[in-house]
């Protein structure tokens, strides 16, 4: 069932479907070998996911955000619900269906070098119907942004957006059934080094994917490639954008902070290259923290951050 409300706030800019989680995160000296053990240093609870995380990092920097996917009513639905509204992020149309799970992860993430490793469930709660989505209450919004995983909601939002003369922004994770077909209706592909792999191989060299990527549609193209920062493809303009030096804790939800950030520029009206500075500062900022939304950093924060480099 979907959640009864009758308006949604009118000045919503930015829209957001795909996943919501519930983040339970570990700190461990090093991590085991398989049929091992070892004590965690801590344990952090966070919210999480792509889309979710994204529109968080908005909320944050002034953007109004709504947020649309599929959660149950057990505890980590709650969790999920309770760290939307406590971010300012809409959820008028977030279906919650009750007498399943929501989607939950466990990130366990090594002291030296803040690297980690996510074991995620994506919940027995059904994913979100082509029926379920109406982007028609949005009449102020610019922009659709989506992860990709609910494909059949993906499409029919991507859809609507181009209709109603929407930008539509893809967080392109891994490549799975039919996402070619989605790329093909978004205008900003921002994509993990692996997203191209099927397309071109593994250790093709960036240029190379970048080029296969906009060949499936989008106008502009973005890699982010974690400690080695990011390159697009913007008109024929090849981009690189290092990424900063920061003394990181953890490194989850960077990716989704940096998407938050890219779109944030856009509003803004700014170039590829702009975007693509913005977006790598704000994902830096945010690892000085552990987990997806704690470090996630405001406006003023971000310039004076820039101010320095």
């Amino acid at each position: 069932m979907i959640k009864e409300s009758t308006s949604i706030p009118e000045n919503i800019q930015v829209i957001g479907l795909g996943q919501a989680c519930l983040d339970f995160l570990g700190r461990l000296k090093v991590y085991p070998e398989e049929d091992g053990k070892c004590e965690l240093l801590d344990l952090h609870i966070q919210c999480g996911g792509p889309a979710s995380t994204a529109l968080v990092a908005l909320s944050r920097l002034g953007i109004h955000t709504s947020f649309l996917g599929s959660i149950s009513d057990d505890h980590f639905g709650s969790e999920i619900a309770k760290g939307l509204k406590d971010e300012k992020v809409d959820s008028t149309y977030l279906k919650i269906t009750p007498g399943y799970t929501s989607q939950f992860a466990f990130i366990a993430i090594t002291q030296a070098g803040a690297k980690r490793t996510v074991f995620w469930h994506r919940g027995s709660v059904p994913h979100l119907r082509a029926a379920d989505v109406d982007l028609s209450p949005f009449s102020k919004a610019k922009i659709l942004h989506l992860d990709g995983l609910m494909i059949e909601a993906c499409l029919e939002a991507a859809r609507q957006a181009r209709k109603k003369g929407l930008s539509v922004i893809m967080d392109a994770g891994t490549m799975r059934d039919r996402s070619r077909e989605l790329v093909s209706l978004v205008d900003v592909l921002i994509a993990s080094e692996g997203f191209a792999e099927p397309l071109v191989g593994r250790g093709a060299p960036p240029e190379k994917a970048l080029a296969a990527l906009r060949e499936l549609g989008p106008k502009e193209v973005i890699i982010t490639r974690g400690s080695k920062g990011s390159v697009g493809l913007s008109h024929k303009e090849l981009l690189f954008q290092k990424a900063f030096s920061i003394d990181s804790v953890d490194t989850t939800g960077a990716g989704d902070v940096y998407h938050g950030g890219y779109i944030y520029g856009l509003l803004q009206g700014w170039d590829a290259p702009e975007c693509m500075r913005f977006a790598s500062a704000t994902a830096a900022l945010k690892c000085r923290q552990i987990g997806a939304r704690k470090g996630i950093p405001g406006l003023e924060e971000i310039k004076e951050f820039l101010s320095l480099q």
